[in-house]
């Protein structure tokens, strides 16, 4: 079901979600949490789609706020007898909305907010008649973030803030300037990327013979930002000289390479469905890994929210030691 409501007020868009939870017999107050995703018109369908998906494990309010977009498109209710439009009279009140329940919302339910003019500068006083009651929030950017998410009024409310610089117009000026206003609460889907690659890489080098790791190598796709966090992550931990490599057309990382004084520990991942692990005297082993969604992301930054404390201490200390 999806309802357009053109010219409103927060206060109704409120009560209709009331009056929709009460015709289905369900609780509103239910949600484990509310995900508020910054974006514009053309990432928005694809953002909601990855929300949905995440929300299958962490049911919640999901309010995209779509600031300066066109006029909002009207249904033609004969045609569409789901979608119904609530006349708000002939008062302008710059904001236009939509509501989605049901199969149109995954587990939750989706409130689109496109405000116009002078609104656009008071997202957050939008927004907080909205959220779920007693519940965390959580801002994400899906593209391209602010300078200083902590500062921004949709993220100075959250608990945890989500930004993907990878995914933005320029990623690695977009990073600097992330790690210049970092803020506790604050992460990158960049790191997210290489949670199953620090997973394998950990649980090999836990593994006899425990000699220590000389130096690291990981090679993959030019200016990919995970790779340089994975380099700086190694870097940090081992406190080993780290070596970047590049492979043109590489898809991610591609493999990784510990030398030790019995030889080089490596794992490597020549597509994106599995690696393959190389111990000095052992037999490789492939196991699977898959490049990671950004569903299996936004999923573990839903799960976790409580601020990352290794990723702090890459992006602070261990950035700076990464050669290359």
């Amino acid at each position: 079901m999806i309802i357009k409501m053109p010219d409103t007020q927060t206060n109704a868009i409120a009560r209709k979600i009331d009056e929709l939870h009460q015709e289905r017999g369900e609780a509103g107050n239910d949600r484990v949490l509310t995900l508020i995703i910054s974006t514009d018109e053309s990432e928005l369908e694809n953002a909601l789609k990855i929300a949905n998906s995440a929300g299958r494990e962490h049911p919640c309010r999901v309010i995209a706020i779509v600031p300066n977009s066109k006029e909002l498109p009207f249904c033609d209710v004969d045609k569409e007898p789901d979608c119904y439009v609530t006349d708000s009279g002939d008062v302008e009140t710059d904001l236009d909305a939509q509501v989605r329940f049901g199969a149109d919302a995954g587990a939750g339910e989706v409130i689109i907010l496109r405000p116009r003019g002078g609104l656009c500068q008071h997202t957050d006083t939008l927004v907080m008649p909205l959220l779920v009651p007693d519940a965390p929030v959580v801002t994400w950017w899906p593209t391209n973030p602010p300078a200083n998410p902590s500062k921004d009024p949709l993220g100075a409310m959250a608990g945890s803030r989500i930004t993907d610089a990878l995914r933005s117009k320029d990623p690695d000026a977009t990073f600097a300037k992330l790690r210049a206003n970092w803020e506790p609460k604050d992460v990158d889907f960049s790191w997210t990327r290489l949670t199953t690659w620090r997973a394998m890489l950990a649980t090999t080098i836990d593994q006899p013979p425990h000699l220590p790791i000389e130096s690291a190598k990981v090679i993959g796709q030019p200016d990919y930002l995970p790779l340089k966090l994975l380099a700086a992550w190694l870097a940090l931990k081992l406190n080993v000289p780290v070596e970047l490599g590049y492979v043109t057309g590489a898809e991610a990382i591609t493999g990784v390479y510990l030398t030790r004084s019995d030889g080089t520990i490596a794992l490597e991942r020549p597509d994106s469905r599995e690696a393959i692990i190389s111990q000095p005297g052992q037999t490789p082993q492939k196991v699977a890994m898959p490049l990671r969604t950004l569903e299996d992301c936004l999923s573990e930054e839903l799960r976790r929210i409580d601020p990352d404390e290794v990723y702090a201490d890459v992006i602070r200390e261990g950035w700076d030691m990464i050669q290359g």
